[in-house]
């Protein structure tokens, strides 16, 4: 059996959870998430509780078990604690604006990019500089950080870009002053 599969996902206090339609529905207040339940796994809810059951042990439910229950876990936090990611914009002139549902990054471009904030993500901007994304969807947090991260990744020659905050650029060594002999 799984081991991930078989633990038991501990329900937060005011977390809802329901299954309807092959799809588990998680609530928080106004906040939902929703999880596909695939075929041969069933959901045993409890009280405070909520655990898979595998019905089939063939390849494909044995592999699905474990996914399925860390998604599920992952929206349990998500809805509880949130989830997010920060990014760092190094270089000169880089610089990020919110303006309404939009987020403007100035990269060293001739133009500055706009990006459409995705519905369930809040953005907050920090010194023009540091870009905080959070929200109760693991994947979309990491969607977003990663599509704004992608306009101008970090180089390695002088450690300009977007970049996370907790990331390590290794810089390389720029040209070397000879050439060779003249002669």
């Amino acid at each position: 059996m799984s081991r991930i599969g078989k633990q038991i996902i501990k329900l937060e206090k005011g977390i809802e959870i329901s299954l309807s339609d092959r799809k588990i529905l998680i609530k928080s207040g106004s906040k939902s998430l929703e999880v596909p339940l695939p075929v041969n796994l069933d959901l045993k809810i409890e009280k405070d509780t909520a655990s898979l059951i595998r019905t089939s042990e063939d390849k494909k439910t044995r592999s699905l078990h474990g996914l399925t229950r860390a998604l599920l876990q992952n929206a349990v936090t998500g809805l509880s604690k949130g989830w997010s990611k920060s990014l760092e914009l190094n270089g000169v002139g880089y610089r990020a604006v919110l303006s309404g549902k939009n987020l403007e990054l100035n990269l060293g471009f001739s133009h500055p990019i706009v990006y459409k904030i995705p519905e369930g993500i809040e953005i907050k901007i920090e010194k023009q500089t540091k870009v905080h994304i959070t929200g109760a969807d693991k994947e979309l947090v990491g969607l977003t950080a990663h599509q704004i991260r992608s306009y101008r990744p970090v180089e390695p020659y002088l450690a300009k870009g977007v970049k996370y905050s907790d990331e390590q650029v290794r810089k390389k060594a720029g040209k070397s002053g000879g050439g060779g002999e003249k002669k």
